[in-house]
């Protein structure tokens, strides 16, 4: 059986060597795919349950150098620089989020915040170079343990997901998204990965308490669903169903369809008074919307916008309608768990209701973003001009109303545009009922997980940070994720021991992990269980070997395939070639026939009917996958060039927002004059860098306890009644935005204790309602610590400009 075994190998298309273990893949990918389906008598039946791993086995021919071949690993590497730099892009929107959040929190507080150094060292930065941080092989064999298990069951992510706060669901869904299950086109990842979507949704219709709130509101599990759509194939649907209808609006800069009627009057007057020179006495500056909608020219106006509005939506809605087949498996996926688990938790909901819910995913968290917002997902260049993107808003309204139902309670000004949502409700439905009719994976994702076990090849790129901050998370939440301590999770987290802590950004570098499982089955044992239990014989295997030879040598001489295919004449064709390889594999499948042929499995006589169509039915199949290949390659050329146009966008986004912050530090901070040269955004004065100013150490000004305990800043105090009148407290700002709180006792040079607050934190806790900042000795009261520390160096300070 050995020669037979190294056959299957090569006729399959994988290199020579570990052929036993090939085998054995073959074998348990075949037993996994029997295992669910109707079993039938006779020999054919079993022959075509192993036919799922022949066709992947041919799909990823390594060995044939036909156009095929070519093709495959070309849309192989293709697909890998996709997910590549779909994770970068998602880890520069991160951080352009976090930068756009800093930004808010400043012109809020109207102060400095850190220096820029300070705040550039949050990003998210690769570099090249040796790091101290690089775990040893024992922890690599640790962590590739811990995450095989996070990979192959993905009920501790979902779980996981939903336990971690909003300011830590971004780091984690891009381990998750882009690392855990990075490789977006992999059959076992993405749908590992849905699973894990199945677990979270079904836990998120379980807590929930109404259905109006279901999947509505900002959490986790939202943000995840989001997070899903921007990956590779959602991009690829979005430019190739919208991309096109969004530039042909986006044309025509200056077709104004504004409907509301304020604004149309608005710029009705502005009109007139910019033609006429003045305002006619009948026409005031400012009226209420009741006026103006009932003013007769507003209306005029407004009344064919009204008609055009309906037919651009109309048009959107066509195209998006006639894409189902375009629709990625994964997206209908979630659509379908969406309508069951709505059925099982709300038997009484109707199909509207239970539609509104699929549209609130489908054109909430997936179309409707990209029509608002275009350039963020790479289907234009540069944000649209101010009419055209007026009018997109409104379309992606009007889509949302259709699909999910919202009020026009505060934008009464579309209600005229109903009879678009009156005439297309039950087309809408149709398409978001049919959106969930698509098979399930589990067979699949069986089989892929009996290959799986025994993969020695199984490795993510993931980051240092990425291994460490998932480390952490998963040891906070041990005791929900993994109860018992027989549970394998535990197991794993205890050997693993403690989290590192973050390593700096230039020493955060991608390593390849490889995974495996810890609680592997010896795969001779698995082979032997899976044969046995599913009758899968050793002619079973031989038949399988035999196809894929005979289709590797007409593909290798594809002259043989131009008539009937005569076996004897292509095994004798192959065998007397001047090709060692072809000579060999033609003598070896020469006698394979006859071996199959004395198992009475096949017959001269019909000439192998059943075995020349199974192998003329695979080279069909190959014939239009090449066809289907090199499609997927133009279609997915595109997209990746949208990407990296998209990572130059994000790169100069993120440069933009560095250079505001650090001109807001300057001139809010402390130290320039505003004055002649001067400038609100940006750092450069005809042409020159400008020359930051020299920051003013200010302070330490002093705070007795008993002080700030009056005016509550002080909310509690560990410190003795006894002792408090000696204790004061001294404030420094060394640079702006920056505080040195320290705690001293009369009589001692040296402070009891430091603490360096950083604004930008303290306005964090701030925004997230957290009361009281910790001292250690006293805890402090978070706004009317910001408020001392305006009144103290800010307000102070500019007075001094």
């Amino acid at each position: 059986m050995g020669d037979r075994q190294n056959g299957i190998v090569q006729g399959a298309g994988y290199a020579n060597g570990n052929g036993t273990n090939v085998v054995s893949r073959a074998v348990a990918a075949a037993a996994a795919n029997n295992h669910h389906s109707s079993r039938k008598g006779g020999r054919s039946s079993k022959r075509y349950s192993v036919s799922a791993f022949y066709s992947m086995a041919a799909e990823q021919d390594v060995e044939v150098e036909d156009e095929l071949a070519k093709a495959q690993r070309r849309l192989r590497d293709l697909k890998a620089k996709i997910s590549g730099q779909s994770k970068k892009n998602f880890v520069l929107e991160r951080d352009v989020r976090y930068l756009d959040s800093r930004i808010a929190l400043l012109i809020q507080n109207r102060m400095a915040l850190d220096e820029q150094n300070e705040m550039v060292s949050h990003l998210e930065e690769h570099d090249d170079g040796e790091s101290d941080y690089y775990p040893d092989d024992r922890k690599m064999q640790q962590y590739g343990n811990l995450f095989f298990l996070l990979q192959s069951e993905p009920r501790h992510i979902a779980t996981l997901c939903r336990l971690v706060s909003l300011s830590e669901i971004d780091t984690l869904l891009q381990t998750v998204m882009f690392t855990l299950y990075g490789n977006q086109y992999e059959s076992r990842e993405e749908h590992l990965l849905l699973t894990m979507f199945q677990n979270v949704l079904a836990a998120q219709f379980e807590t929930s308490t109404e259905f109006g709130s279901l999947l509505r509101a900002n959490t986790p599990v939202s943000r995840m669903m989001t997070t899903y759509t921007r990956r590779g194939p959602g991009q690829t649907y979005l430019k190739s169903v919208l991309a096109e209808k969004i530039y042909s609006l986006i044309e025509h800069k200056d077709l104004n369809l504004e409907i509301n009627p304020l604004k149309v009057y608005e710029q009705m007057i502005n009109k007139i008074e910019e033609d006429t020179g003045e305002l006619p006495a009948n026409l005031p500056r400012s009226v209420t919307t009741d006026v103006a909608a009932a003013n007769p020219d507003v209306q005029a106006i407004i009344e064919p916008r009204i008609k055009m509005l309906m037919e651009i939506a109309e048009s959107f809605l066509s195209t998006i309608l006639s894409s189902m087949d375009k629709v990625p498996y994964g997206i209908r996926w979630i659509c379908k768990q969406i309508r069951s688990l709505t059925k099982r938790k709300y038997p009484e909901a109707s199909d509207f209701a239970i539609c509104s819910l699929i549209g609130g995913f489908f054109f909430l968290r997936f179309i409707n973003p990209a029509i608002v917002t275009p350039q963020a997902y790479m289907l234009v260049d540069g944000a649209p001009a101010k009419h055209p993107r007026r009018t997109l808003t409104m379309v992606a309204k009007m889509l949302q109303n259709l699909a999910n139902k919202p009020s026009y309670a505060k934008e009464s000004y579309m209600l005229p545009t109903n009879p678009f949502v009156d005439e297309n409700k039950q087309r809408m439905n149709k398409f978001l009922n049919e959106l969930c009719e698509v098979g399930d994976f589990y067979e699949t994702l069986e089989m892929d997980q009996y290959m799986a076990l025994s993969k020695k090849d199984l490795i993510i790129n993931i980051t240092l940070n990425e291994i460490y901050n998932t480390h952490a998370l998963l040891q906070q939440h041990v005791d929900i994720l993994a109860p018992k301590e027989k549970d394998h999770l535990r197991i794993l987290l205890t050997e693993a021991g403690t989290a590192n802590t973050q390593v700096p950004r230039k020493d955060n570098k991608t390593i390849e992990l490889p995974l495996f499982s810890r609680w592997e089955i010896p795969i001779q044992d698995l082979t032997t269980a899976l044969m046995s239990e599913n009758n899968i014989t050793q002619n079973d295997i031989l038949y399988m070997e035999t196809k894929a030879i005979y289709v590797q040598l007409v593909r290798s001489l594809p002259h043989l395939s131009q008539s009937h295919l005569d076996l004897d004449y292509i095994a004798e064709t192959a065998a007397t070639t001047k090709d060692a390889t072809l000579v060999r594999k033609g003598i070896k499948v020469k006698d394979m026939l006859r071996e199959l042929e004395d198992a009475g499995v096949v017959d001269h006589r019909d000439g192998y009917k059943l075995l020349v169509e199974e192998i003329t039915q695979e080279l069909a199949h190959l014939g239009n996958l090449k066809e289907m290949i090199m499609q997927e390659i133009d279609s997915l050329d595109a997209v990746f060039k949208s990407i990296l146009d998209h990572n130059n966008y994000l790169r100069s986004q993120l440069e933009s927002y560095k250079a505001y912050l650090q001109n807001v530090r300057i001139q809010s901070g402390g130290g320039e004059k505003g004055g002649k040269g001067s400038v609100g955004i940006g750092v450069e004065v005809d042409g020159r860098p400008k020359k930051p100013a020299k920051a003013q150490f200010q302070g330490p000004v002093k705070f007795g306890h008993n002080q700030l305990e009056r005016d509550g800043v002080i909310a509690e105090s560990n410190v003795p009644e006894n002792r408090r009148p000696n204790i004061y407290f001294a404030i420094t700002s060394p640079i702006p935005g920056t505080f040195i709180i320290s705690l001293h006792y009369k009589g001692r040079d040296k402070a009891i204790l430091e603490m360096d607050l950083k604004l930008d934190d303290l306005l964090e806790k701030q925004q997230d309602n957290v009361q009281l900042l910790d001292l250690e000795y006293v805890q402090l009261d978070v706004n009317k610590t910001l408020q001392l520390l305006n009144k103290t160096f800010v307000t102070k300070n500019r007075g001094k400009r």
